[in-house]
């Protein structure tokens, strides 16, 4: 029975009798009435209001009777021969008086909560406690309004991601998908329906950095000497971008425009600059940038981005292998910037970020594609105000969590620790899937960024198992605890953690594997 209601939630009595008596049900819905996460339903006029349970507690031992707090969810309405709820819709119309009474829902039921309707959907799972009803996501809502995917390490959380994805790209193989993987893991998953590019084949030309970029890779002084070099680079990279022919076509040129230049030619600008008499400082500024700009074009590692065979005007072959324009049938694009020196890898995801959001501003006038940009480990790219180091990365990638879906462009965020995210980006995304979270702080995180209505969902994150979770916003019709499909083999990521109980017994070979691994490691890779 309906004790008490308030604006989204309630309290109820139940009888530990008549729930004790449902336990044994064939039917899973009906077993697990009454259990926290569980779904209940009442009579509210012509319609059946359901609600979820978020807590329960004994208030009369003699007579077996329990407490319960309810959030609700939205309504269905009756139908007239069986009683049976189905056109279920989130929200809340009408509430049911005080002293209403209370019934479980049934496996019947539950299939009306979660049914996708007539909106495109991928399936990822069975909802819980069920093991045949369907946990769908609209992919719509959930591109649209950007996506996160939360869950500690050893949840499953890699494999759930790849799950996601494989069903995307099988649903839409003409898509537009951009994957950020800093560990290399998803290149095995996507080899048969994806572009896989790394630091031997990226080719991700180094003049297509904005000027903010640039100061990132190419200064190294701080405080007031920085602005001194700041000024200086500007001035040379304009000189350096002048003597293209493309510069002469685009009329007023700007610091930040992509024109492609040659190193040997903002080295001399540089040398051209110091020389000056009229120059107000001495020549370490100049001698600092001009050293940094030496050891790069020097060091292999940077070969993948600041080589001299990546001086040719390729933007538009650029924008088409990363972007998936065509596709090919291959519509996701994995970039394993494992291989990346560390110096300059949120270099390198800022410019892809960047190019994402760039490329959907200045085609509004077109035919939309929309693209999807996936960050793997977001906190090392958005990190909140403790961590923040105030790069370009976590710049772009705030603002596309702000204004993407304005221009086409959807941020999926995989991260494990949702607390260390930039205050606010979780409360711009649409469609929050998290799976267990063992610290504290995320779960606290993750509670404040979810709405009211999942409260009852949320108490049970840190009780999850592993490839389950909790999916609540614009993705799903109603909050709901998933268990995810098993995936192929051979479309799992690389993320599987060793087996120390058999790899510790193994032996022989020890002296060619250190050989080997040495020798990779002085050729950095190569």
């Amino acid at each position: 029975m309906l004790t008490s209601v308030s604006g989204g939630s309630g309290e109820i009595v139940l009888d530990g009798n008549a729930l004790a008596a449902l336990s044994g049900n064939a039917d899973s819905g009906l077993a697990h009435a009454g259990q926290i996460g569980s779904q209940i339903k009442l009579r509210a006029g012509s319609v059946w209001l359901v609600a979820t349970v978020r807590n329960t507690r004994l208030t009369n031992a003699e007579h077996n009777e329990l407490s319960a707090q309810i959030d609700f969810l939205g309504e269905g309405d009756e139908e007239k021969l069986t009683g049976r709820l189905f056109r279920f819709r989130r929200g809340v119309t009408r509430y049911p008086a005080p002293g209403t009474l209370v019934y479980p829902v049934s496996t019947v039921d539950l299939s009306q909560i979660y049914a996708t309707e007539d909106r495109p959907n991928i399936e990822i799972g069975t909802v819980h406690p069920t093991r045949d009803i369907r946990a769908a996501l609209y992919v719509d809502a959930l591109l649209g309004k950007h996506f996160a995917l939360l869950g500690s390490t050893g949840t499953g959380k890699s494999t759930s991601a790849a799950l996601i994805l494989h069903r995307i790209c099988d649903m839409a193989p003409q898509g537009h998908i951009v994957m950020i993987d800093p560990h290399g893991e998803y290149s095995a998953a996507f080899s048969t329906n994806g572009a896989l590019f790394d630091a031997s084949n990226l080719q991700l030309p180094y003049w297509l950095m904005n000027f903010a970029e640039h100061c990132e890779v190419l200064l190294t002084s701080t405080g007031s000497d920085r602005q001194v070099d700041a000024d200086i680079l500007a001035r040379c990279l304009i000189a350096a971008k002048s003597k293209n022919r493309i510069a002469q076509e685009v009329g007023k040129l700007t610091v930040d425009a992509p024109i492609p230049y040659l190193l040997s030619d903002l080295s001399t600008a540089i040398q051209n600059e110091m020389g000056k008499m009229d120059k107000a400082t001495d020549t370490a500024p100049f001698l600092r940038l001009k050293g940094k700009l030496d050891e790069i074009k020097s060091d292999p590692r940077y070969g993948f981005m600041f080589s001299g065979m990546l001086v040719g005007d390729s933007m538009a072959q650029f924008i088409g292998r990363m972007f998936r324009l065509p596709s090919d049938g291959k519509p996701i694009s994995i970039i394993d910037v494992s291989g990346v020196p560390n110096e300059i890898t949120s270099v390198v995801v800022a410019v892809l970020a960047r190019m994402v959001f760039d490329f959907a501003i200045w085609s509004r006038n077109e035919p939309q594609r929309p693209i999807l940009l996936v960050c793997e480990e977001a906190h090392r790219y958005i990190p909140n105000e403790r961590h923040a180091d105030a790069s370009s990365v976590g710049r772009i990638l705030s603002r596309i969590a702000k204004e993407g879906r304005k221009y086409g462009v959807s941020l999926g965020l995989i991260t494990q620790r949702p607390s260390d995210l930039a205050e606010g980006v979780l409360s711009q995304v649409g469609t929050i899937i998290s799976m267990r979270l063992n610290n504290e702080r995320d779960q606290a995180f993750v509670r404040a960024a979810m709405p009211e209505g999942a409260r009852g969902f949320l108490d049970s994150i840190p009780a999850l198992r592993n490839r389950e979770c909790i999916v609540c916003g614009e993705g799903v019709s109603t909050p709901v605890r998933v268990a995810f499909d098993n995936l192929e083999e051979h479309r799992r990521p690389a993320s599987e953690d060793p087996v120390f109980s058999d790899l510790w017994r193994q032996s022989g070979g020890d002296e060619d594997i250190i050989a080997r691994t040495i020798k990779r490691w002085r050729s950095q890779g190569r």
